[in-house]
């Protein structure tokens, strides 16, 4: 009975997460995006259950890349946003072993490179698009702002961040998992701003979730799921009530 409703759990989740992408393709009256998500659903129904990403951002997040041939993901992890869009080339730099080798197995990267972010160097303008998504609230502020400094420096087009929206606190159980699942600092908009990014909202309305902005406040949880699903796409331009703020500015 377990394994049906983690199969069904996950089903729904695939489900939800492609319609929550093609709805906001289509919103946006991109239907060159949807036609061609739609040819290839299957391909995006497992790339989505893999990712394990809010799927409404992808898109925007695809939408932000498609002038950008090289990525750069900073802390990637064991699974990337980039892996349901269509980078021709990526690298993905992890401090934490475990995590990059379940990533390398995925083959999400062109190039791998086990190291921490805030002692990692590269020339100036060495890729199009420099990512991190869900890192710099793991470093002091002071660490943070320099990184943000490293990542403009390093990118030709864009930096993009993601972040929760000001300070939260994981669960223990993230931080018995890896070191680096510590939160150290918390971000908001205003701050962001002056860094010269364009902030959007990110996950949806925070009052739906808990402290952390993982667990739904309501049952049954995969009803409210969906809700907030719903509210991600109208939140996007209300940063203010959204959990998690998407970042991105634009190098000129």
């Amino acid at each position: 009975m377990r394994g049906f409703f983690s199969s069904a759990q996950k089903l729904y989740y695939g489900i939800g997460s492609v319609s929550i992408y093609l709805v906001t393709a289509a919103l946006a009256g991109d239907w060159k995006t949807v036609i061609r998500r739609a040819l290839g659903v299957k391909t995006f129904y497992r790339k989505a259950v893999s990712a394990g990403v809010t799927h409404y951002l992808t898109y925007y997040l695809d939408r932000e890349l498609e002038d950008c041939n090289s990525v750069l993901d900073l802390g990637c992890g064991p699974n990337s946003w980039l892996q349901t869009g269509s980078t021709r080339y990526s690298v993905g730099v992890e401090v934490f072993e475990p995590d990059l080798k379940e990533s390398m197995r995925k083959g999400l990267h062109t190039h791998y490179i086990l190291a921490d972010v805030r002692k990692i160097e590269f020339k100036e303008s060495s890729f199009d698009a420099v990512l991190a998504s869900e890192v710099i609230e793991h470093l002091t502020k002071e660490e943070g702002y320099a990184l943000i400094e490293n990542m403009v420096r390093w990118a030709r087009k864009k930096v993009i961040i993601s972040t929760p929206n000001g300070l939260v606190h994981p669960s223990q159980t993230r931080i018995d998992y890896s070191p680096y699942q510590q939160h150290l600092s918390g971000w908001n908009i205003d701050e962001l701003k002056k860094l010269g990014f364009k902030v959007k909202g990110a996950r949806g309305w925070r009052a739906l979730r808990d402290h952390e902005g993982e667990i739904m406040r309501f049952k049954p949880e995969f009803f409210w799921q969906a809700i907030s699903g719903l509210t991600a796409l109208v939140l996007y331009n209300f940063p203010a009530y959204s959990v998690a703020l998407f970042c991105v500015k634009t190098i000129s």
